[in-house]
């Protein structure tokens, strides 16, 4: 089974590169997109043995920062 983290950052946090993805945008003369915020998605596949608890725990203490970035996971149908 694939499981999905998402990770980002928690509101107020500043975040350069999406400051930086952001001017990037407006240099390609794209106007209207308010705010651009960075993260990132891991992808693991997993038995289905691993529990919701266990890939808490993995994201809590390994996947994400909890002092600035807050973690969803999603499990997805093969």
């Amino acid at each position: 089974m694939k499981v999905r983290v998402f990770v980002s950052l928690k509101n107020g946090v500043l975040d350069p590169q999406g400051r930086a993805i952001h001017h990037a945008i407006e240099g390609l003369g794209i106007h209207g997109v308010k705010d651009v915020r960075a993260g990132k998605m891991l992808e693991l596949e997993v038995d289905d043995s691993v529990t919701d608890a266990q890939l808490d725990t993995m994201a809590k203490q390994l996947l994400a920062n909890m002092v600035i970035e807050n973690y969803r996971i999603e499990r997805v149908a093969a």
